[in-house]
């Protein structure tokens, strides 16, 4: 499975700790950027993440800033994405069960790292119930 993975300097340090937790469980990993916790515009490397699993070199992805809300709004503007704010194991259950997010958006100044981390395996590990979501989810691509 390749994950893309984004974040802006507010999330940078999430994103290098998520990166790690990813490539020890042997997936594979591309990361868009930023690589330093020096200022930078959020939009210039979510989107491209994003782009990635809209057009298949990635399997899903994951972006992350200080709130996470920025980055879900940029990564819900790419046609055929759909980023779920991700706050809690129920929210990242949710996200995929129920929306079958191929993106999740983590607020690193709003939860602790190692609640980002289980946010992101609980999302993995967690499958699309389809049924009456599936008919929901057409809507949204319709």
């Amino acid at each position: 499975m390749k994950i893309a993975i984004a974040s802006d300097h507010a999330g940078f340090r999430y994103k290098e700790a998520i990166k790690k937790h990813l490539t020890q469980k042997g997936l594979e990993v591309l990361d868009f950027g930023t690589d330093s916790d020096s200022a930078c515009d959020y939009p210039d490397f979510v989107r491209p993440a994003a782009e990635a699993v809209a057009n298949g070199k990635a399997d899903c992805g994951i972006v992350l800033g200080g709130s996470g809300n920025g980055e879900s709004i940029v990564a819900n503007k790419v046609r055929g994405i759909r980023c779920a704010l991700c706050w809690s194991l129920q929210t990242a259950e949710l996200g995929k069960s129920h929306n079958n997010a191929n993106v999740i958006s983590i607020g690193e100044r709003t939860i602790s790292e190692s609640m980002a981390l289980e946010i992101v395996d609980k999302w993995l590990s967690t499958e699309f119930e389809g049924g009456r979501h599936a008919r929901r989810v057409d809507k949204i691509e319709g």
